[in-house]
């Protein structure tokens, strides 16, 4: 069989921080892929505004590097499970993963994620062993704890024959033993060409290419990114696209790219074992096959696990609808969705019985706050329900979702933290003292537990907790009612401004979650009670001005911090009765019925 030897096709995967998009940059630089005077920021593959922001990489990237006689095409990979769609497309592009891993944390939730998706694809591992120079780094422990996870996610002996390398992606080094760090990355790359196997050259049976990624051009259109499996293709030639509905569109391959470090290199002909970027098609999507127009012969299609979390994204009505917006409608915020859709193989779209509601599934939490922070940003107004988790009928009986959960907290706060899951019928899978005061837990817990859990663990640790989580399996039903919010809401009574007067008075009620100068309205959450429930609050009162002098006139009053939420806060704050409305200037919290006789005779109504 003839083998393409001058190039290799890889991914990196990791749990999110073990230093993955770093080792990129890395390989990058000591490639050569930068003039000696051209500015590199850090992490260069992060090059969404959000992924910046959160230090995690959302969307899967390629890019590749020349490593004396052979090209590296090197595709990066999310962390996070909750973007699994994207690492489970990329490896059916490589033959080879780099399975980085932090040299203190060790195997984490998403780390055996996105291994178990490697596994199942039988590419060839290399284990990279990173931050080697961090204090308490226990390198041979960690070792020890991948070998046990490949056992136990079932790798054949091939992949358990795995080359580790120990390196340091800050400083740019790289070793085969934990103590001895060379100046630089060369035994990784030489490492990748010795053990990631060359693709076959069958350059000259029919042509196969899958689509695995997509992107836009506003000059060329849409961009199909795969790899080509079998043939060669060029461009300006006619070729069938096999379509996942069955039917066969034609088209011309108008412009065609490879890829070499940061940029996108025009080129005229490709063969098995490329990845390209191809443009020419209007409607191409993610899992179609291109082939000759005389030999169709489609690829599998991807599979992609199901969403395991659903919204409700809605119109806003509510009585500031349209003030901050650009795009307030149901048309425009369909066609937003639609768009979703074409490019992130695990969301769904659903419409409901309104015109002006839609079901959203996902993959988790994050993977929906993401997209309604990407759309609030591109100036749309929306507002969306509690995340719930999504049932399925597995031989005869209803499942729900479980996840693994992994939590790193101090020794003192640990009972705290068990006792807490253990409300949310958390199953204590694991615990281990790591020696330096600090605790590993690890869980199993239902989905519907873990909602609106983090903000929960953050006060009961005073921040100190580590907290991962990822889908494990399905499993029947747990027959309680777990994970609603323990305490009721403060609701404003009336539409206004929220004075410093007004918030004073409620102060020994709960905790406010406006500043003064605020506006609000009838219905919209000002703040959280005391108590079990929910209490309807003026928060506009103003001290009425006499000419009779206060006995406390002196006193200096001195009002607490508002609790401010972010957006994923919010959204795990929410209740079953209650919207989040969101707009590119603000996130507020309301009730669904925003008059209170209507939701008082509601409450009476269920409780007959």
């Amino acid at each position: 069989m003839k083998l393409r030897e001058d190039i290799r096709n890889i991914a990196i995967i990791a749990h999110v921080d073990h230093g993955k998009t770093t080792l990129v940059d890395q390989m990058l630089k000591q490639a050569g892929m930068f003039r000696a005077n051209e500015q590199v920021r850090e992490r260069i593959l992060d090059s969404n505004d959000l992924e910046r922001e959160r230090g995690i990489t959302i969307l899967a990237k390629n890019t590749a590097v020349q490593y004396k006689n052979v090209k590296i095409n090197i595709l990066d990979t999310p962390g996070h499970a909750d973007f699994g769609g994207e690492v489970e497309r990329i490896m059916r592009l490589v033959d080879g993963v780099l399975l980085v891993v932090d040299a203190f944390e060790g195997c984490m939730p998403q780390t055996r994620f996105v291994l178990k998706k490697a596994l199942e694809q039988k590419v060839t591992p290399i284990v990279v062993i990173n931050k080697i120079d961090r204090e308490n780094a226990r390198p041979e422990e960690v070792v020890d704890e991948v070998l046990d996870l490949f056992i136990e996610l079932g790798a054949d002996e091939d992949q358990l024959d795995f080359p580790v390398v120990y390196t340091s992606a800050v400083k740019g080094t790289a070793g085969l033993d934990p103590r001895e760090q060379d100046s630089s990355l060369e035994v990784l790359f030489e490492t990748i060409v010795r053990t990631v196997p060359a693709p076959v050259d069958n350059r000259d049976e029919p042509l196969q290419m899958q689509v695995a990624l997509l992107d836009y051009n506003d000059y060329i259109g849409r961009i199909g990114i795969g790899r080509i499996f079998r043939g060669t293709m060029r461009t300006g030639e006619q070729v069938a696209l096999m379509k996942l509905d069955g039917s066969v569109k034609h088209f011309r391959v108008t412009k065609m790219f490879g890829f070499m470090g940061l940029k996108r290199v025009e080129i005229e002909e490709a063969y098995a074992g490329d990845l390209v970027a191809v443009s020419g098609m209007g409607d191409i999507l993610v899992g179609e096959t291109i082939c000759p127009v005389e030999a169709p012969d489609p690829l599998p299609p991807l599979r992609i696990d199901e969403p395991t979390l659903k919204m409700t994204f809605l119109v806003n009505n509510s009585p500031f609808a349209g003030r901050e917006g650009k795009f307030v409608t149901a048309r425009k915020i369909e066609e937003r969705l639609k768009l979703e859709l074409q490019t992130d193989v695990s969301l769904r779209v659903e419409p409901t019985d309104s015109p002006d509601a839609w079901i959203v599934s996902g993959r988790g939490e994050l993977h929906l706050a993401i997209l309604i922070e990407t759309m609030r940003r591109e100036g749309f107004e929306l507002q969306v329900s509690k995340p719930e988790v999504i049932e399925k009928e597995i031989d005869g009986k209803i499942c729900e979702p479980f996840e693994r959960v992994v939590i790193d907290v101090p020794e003192e706060y640990s009972g705290q933290v068990i006792e807490s899951l253990g409300r949310r019928k958390g199953n204590l899978l694991d615990m281990r003292h790591a020696g330096n005061g600090q605790v590993r837990l690890v869980y199993s817990v239902p989905s519907r537990g873990l909602i609106g859990y983090q903000s929960e663990l953050m006060s009961l640790t005073r921040g100190y907790a580590i907290y991962n989580h990822s889908f494990e399996e399905y499993r029947p039903k747990l027959p309680f009612e777990i994970g609603r919010r323990e305490r009721g809401v403060l609701v404003a009574l009336e539409t206004g401004t929220a004075s410093t007067y007004g918030i004073l008075q409620l102060e020994d009620r709960g905790t406010i979650f406006v500043e003064p100068g605020t506006e609000v309205y009838e219905g919209m959450i000002v703040g959280e009670h005391n108590r079990e429930n929910d209490l309807t609050v003026n928060i506009c009162k103003t001290k009425h001005a006499t000419n009779i002098r206060s006995a406390t006139k002196e006193q200096t009053q001195i009002m607490k911090k508002p609790r401010i939420f972010t957006l994923e806060e919010a959204l795990q704050y929410l209740d079953d009765d209650e919207y989040c409305e969101v707009t590119p200037k603000s996130i507020r919290l309301r009730k669904k019925i925003l008059n209170k006789s209507e939701r008082e005779k509601l409450t009476k109504k269920r409780k007959m």
